[in-house]
């Protein structure tokens, strides 16, 4: 029997936000407000109009709803069914009818639709499981020859600690307590080579800052803390 790639503690810690997963302005802001980046990011790359994605770890559905809002076929993929059922809920009731969502692994998923998909979104969730290269590696079986697979995680280096714990969630309190463990962080380079090992080719990476004045945050050169990487498959 497979042992799901999955630390029970972070399903029931990320469970426990489900019903405040889309209030913009909640515990959960940043994710609201970083995630027109992640399509900005996405749309300098990739055509999302007419593409079929599949969104690994997709949490509440914020990302998923927003690529089906972009004209895409998504799933949206999570193993805490709390969320899913929010991401269902939300996108029945705002009617994005292009967007569906199950409890499944990404590595269930790839055994069942390999190379179904024409690109992968993962975002903010390999510094949250224990094996990463393993979602990494089920990423690639899931995307199409010739698609693309995006992540975003964060960098570990004293810097990413210094801003993403304990600025982020003991100073400034943009995040709650306890979202994020810094041994979990993830280098570039060991993202890229995970990559490498499945055949993903590098496409570009960028970094995304915050402007503690302005509470604004936006993509930029600095990836000492969070970034994202993008992926082709040949």
């Amino acid at each position: 029997m497979r042992q799901e790639n999955v630390h029970p503690e972070e399903i029931e810690k990320f469970a426990g936000k489900a019903e405040r997963w889309w209030d913009p302005d909640g515990e959960l802001w940043t994710l609201h407000r970083v995630n027109p980046l992640r399509i900005q990011f996405i749309r300098e790359l990739a055509d999302i109009p007419g593409k079929r994605i599949v969104d690994v770890g997709c949490g509440g559905g914020i990302l998923s709803e927003a690529l089906a809002r972009e004209g895409a076929e998504v799933l949206g993929i999570d193993l805490s069914a709390e969320l899913v059922d929010i991401a269902e809920l939300h996108a029945l009731e705002q009617g994005v009818d292009t967007v569906r969502y199950e409890r499944i692994s990404a590595e269930e998923l790839a055994e069942r639709e390999a190379e179904s998909f024409d690109l992968v979104t993962c975002m903010e969730m390999l510094e949250h499981v224990p094996r990463p290269a393993s979602v990494v590696a089920a990423c690639a079986r899931l995307v199409k020859p010739g698609g693309k697979v995006f992540f975003s995680t964060l960098n570990r280096n004293l810097k990413s600690f210094l801003m993403a714990i304990v600025g982020a969630e003991y100073l400034l309190r943009l995040i709650p307590k306890g979202t994020h463990e810094y041994e979990k962080f993830i280098r570039p380079s060991e993202l890229a080579a995970w990559a490498r090992a499945v055949d993903l080719a590098p496409l570009a990476i960028r970094g995304v800052e915050y402007n503690p004045i302005t509470r604004r945050f936006h993509l930029g050169r600095d990836i000492e803390v969070n970034y994202l990487m993008a992926f082709e498959k040949p």
